[in-house]
């Protein structure tokens, strides 16, 4: 399966400034502490259904001493988890006071990595709507390293 095309050139948001930092970020979303997988925010374009994110990864996250001992990698998991959180960041600025109190997992599909992560990096993130039902929220979601393309994944959301 040939690589997509990036939702976002992460080559245009050099020198953006970010929209949301993690306070306004965590006026969004419930997830703290270890499971805050979001640095910031660069730009959400409701009309499009796009939303542009960051992930700092830090080298004394949870996950470094163990994954992998000597040459620490960011767990497939977790790229996982910052791409849903960024969705779930775009599902409640898409619908507003009509969006629920929470979106949790409903799914993954079609999930490829394709580059791995090691901390000191800014991982870039970015979610496309494909569709936003009362019942099931669907994202397709990305992170890129530079513009490498390094995880893809269908993000499905159910609100709580």
């Amino acid at each position: 399966m040939p690589a997509a095309e990036l939702i976002v050139d992460p080559r245009t948001l050099e020198g953006h400034p970010v929209a949301l930092d993690i306070a306004a970020i965590r006026k969004i979303i419930p997830q703290r502490h270890e499971m805050e997988q979001l640095s910031g925010v660069y730009y959400c374009d409701t009309g499009r259904g796009v939303i542009a994110g960051f992930k700092d990864v830090r080298p004394d996250e949870f996950w470094v001493r163990g994954h992998l001992p000597g040459r620490p990698l960011l767990p497939g998991v977790v790229m996982l988890e910052a791409g849903a959180q960024l969705s779930a960041v775009l599902y409640h600025l898409s619908l507003g006071a009509e969006a629920a109190p929470f979106i949790g997992y409903a799914g993954l599909e079609d999930v490829r990595f394709r580059g791995t992560v090691e901390p000191g990096t800014r991982l870039f993130l970015f979610a496309r709507v494909r569709s936003l039902r009362p019942r099931l929220a669907v994202f397709e979601t990305q992170g890129a390293v530079a513009d490498r393309l390094v995880f893809e994944a269908v993000v499905k959301g159910i609100p709580v």
